[in-house]
Parts: C-alpha cells; sequence; structure tokens
C-alpha cells in the first residue's frame, strides 16, 4: 500500500521492494502464543520488523495471519500495509507466501520473504541484503549465509529474489516454498556469506526464549509479563 518510509539514499533509487512479512503462524511450541507480539523493551516484535522495513525503504508490505489474527492485525492497524489473512494457516508456510506474494502490487523489481519472530532484526540487515541483491549478477535469489563460530554455516531469513520469480511461484505448485525451491535450483542463488547472527536468529521453544536471554543480556516478554531477571 505504498511507501512506508521512502529511504532518500541512491541504493533505492531504481529498485522498488516488497516484503511479505509472515505472522500466520499458531505458536504450537509457545504455548499456542502469537510469536510476533513476543515484546523487546517492550516494542512487540511483529513492530521491530515493520521498522526495519520501514528504515531501510522497502516500498510495500504484506502481512500475512492466520492463528492470532485479531490481536496482530490490533497491534499493526496504524501502520499503511497490506493484511492478508491466510483462511487455512494450518496448511502450512507456503500457503501464507503465496498469498502475500498474490497480495504485492506488479510494480516491483524485488520481493522479501520476511519472518515476524526475528527479534534482532534491523533497518541495516535490510539495507544490507538489498545491496547484495543489486551485485546478485544473474542469480534470482540472495540468501544470507552465516558462519558459526565453528566455521561452519547455515542459511538464514530474510531473503530476498526477483519478481520474476514470484511469477513462477504463483503459476506453479500450491506446495512450493522458498526452501524447496532453493534444493532445486542451486544455479540461481546467490549467498549472501556473512558473520552477522542476526540474520540466523529466531525464536521458536522456549529455550530459545532462554538461549536469547542468556546470549543478548535481553529478556523477550508477553505482553503484560513483568520484566525480572535478565535486561528487557
Amino acid at each position: 500500500m505504498g511507501c512506508i518510509l521512502k529511504g532518500n539514499s541512491g541504493l533505492y533509487s531504481r529498485l522498488t521492494v516488497g516484503a511479505v512479512l509472515l505472522a500466520a503462524g499458531a505458536g504450537t511450541r509457545l504455548g499456542g502464543r502469537p510469536k510476533p507480539l513476543l515484546e523487546l523493551g517492550g516494542v512487540p516484535l511483529i513492530l521491530r520488523s515493520l521498522i526495519a522495513l520501514s528504515g531501510s525503504g522497502v516500498d510495500e508490505v504484506a502481512i500475512v495471519l492466520g492463528h492470532h489474527a485479531p490481536e496482530i492485525e490490533a497491534t499493526v492497524r496504524a501502520f499503511p500495509v497490506t493484511l492478508v489473512h491466510n483462511p487455512a494457516p494450518e496448511a502450512g508456510q507456503p500457503s501464507s507466501v503465496r498469498l502475500g506474494l498474490a497480495a504485492l502490487s506488479a510494480r516491483l523489481d524485488a520481493l522479501m520473504i520476511v519472518l515476524a519472530d526475528q527479534p534482532l532484526i534491523e533497518s541495516e540487515d535490510i539495507t544490507a541484503l538489498i545491496g547484495a541483491f543489486k551485485k546478485r549478477g544473474n542469480a534470482s535469489m540472495v540468501v544470507p549465509r552465516v558462519t558459526r563460530g565453528d566455521g561452519s554455516s547455515q542459511p538464514g531469513n530474510p531473503i530476498i529474489f526477483d519478481a520474476a520469480l514470484r511469477d513462477e511461484w504463483l503459476a506453479g505448485s500450491a506446495n512450493l516454498a522458498c526452501r524447496q525451491w532453493r534444493a532445486t535450483h542451486p544455479e540461481r542463488i546467490s549467498w549472501f556469506d556473512t558473520g552477522n547472527h542476526r540474520y540466523a536468529l529466531d525464536i521458536d521453544t522456549p529455550e530459545d526464549l532462554e538461549r536469547f536471554a542468556q546470549e543478548t543480556g535481553h529478556r523477550l516478554l508477553w505482553p503484560g509479563e513483568p520484566a525480572t531477571g535478565a535486561r528487557s
């Protein structure tokens, strides 16, 4: 639905970017609670994601809701975004990806898939990913690949890809998902190698919450939960 805060940097002067922000999950491994509403420093994670996208100059955002839709919608209603309701979120992330991609306008040059449970992603991380996309050569998709302390690596998020790839996905199988596509089209991937662990950090379980507090000194809290122990 138009620009949130269009950047003035020349980095974005000839590249229009849209983002699908996935927030439809049930949060089953966290007691069936809405992960996007976990708060860091009093700010829900989904708002932190929107602030990061806004600060990096992303032009459009479609938020896909499913489980916990009323609570999450109330939190993001003030933002100029497109809200998409997945009528069958239990079908899994691929169904939400497809709905979000279909909701973004055809004028975009590149699209991103963003998770709403990555607490430390900031605008500079989004900007760096867009910069890597502009240097991708003939590849269709750029994926962050985070180097661990032991020298191994793991794929991270968000990812960014050429808008033409959206047309391929929407015309194909209903079960097509980003990870599956990467596995069968390695020649179309450009890996963005980085030591930035923010790309690889998301929250799925109570153990993830405790690990986050131990590693960062900051605690993720549910709305209304009193801050104790680690700094919030």
